[in-house]
């Protein structure tokens, strides 16, 4: 009369309890994936990040001075300043006239130094790195405050060919890019 009691889970369902295991383990995966793969472009915000229309606003940048010792460099960051911020589209670059907004800059610091040597001579460098400090200041066209005024600092890296001058002077435009790129970050990006 005593009734057989099944032992074990196995017995219960004819599977075993590691493929339950291996089922739900794998729905709890996907279900979280699920969750995240719908909320990951939730905050994503279509158009420029500073939260104007493309182009709404326009812009002058004004030729850099240059107090370093360094010769072309304003032209250079102000040529790639401009460039910069024609094909990042936030704002409408304009040469002269009525701009929205002023950027002006000052080209303070120009500076390099060794950062590889050559094998087995540790007096003679092979690559460089030059540094660029520039002051920005962005107004807007009527007057008032700043919407930015703060320095800024590019780098760019560059390898000693057949004489250091020649070397230093084709590195200058992937310098005077990346200020010019850090300076449009600003500009673009900013709260202002």
């Amino acid at each position: 009369m005593a009734e057989h009691l099944p032992a074990t889970a196995q017995d219960l369902t004819g599977k075993s309890r590691g493929l339950l295991d291996w089922r739900s383990l794998r729905f709890g995966v996907l279900g979280a994936c699920a969750i995240l793969f719908v909320t990951a472009c939730a905050g994503y915000r279509l158009g420029p990040p500073s939260g104007l229309a493309a182009r709404e606003k326009t812009v002058y940048v004004a030729p850099f001075v240059n107090k370093t010792l360094e010769p072309r460099l304003s032209e250079a960051v102000t040529q790639a300043l401009r460039k910069r911020l024609s094909q990042e589209g936030t704002f409408r670059l304009v040469t002269r006239g009525a701009a929205d907004i002023v950027v002006s800059g000052t080209l303070t610091k120009y500076d390099r130094q060794a950062v590889a040597y050559e094998y087995g001579d540790v007096i003679t460098a092979r690559d460089f790195e030059a540094f660029a400090t520039a002051h920005v200041v962005a107004k807007p066209a009527t007057g008032g405050a700043p919407l930015v005024d703060c320095e800024v600092r590019g780098h760019a890296t560059f390898r000693i060919g057949a004489d250091q001058t020649t070397s230093e002077r084709l590195a200058l435009p992937a310098l005077a890019d990346d200020l010019a790129r850090r300076v449009a970050a600003l500009l673009t990006d900013g709260t202002w």
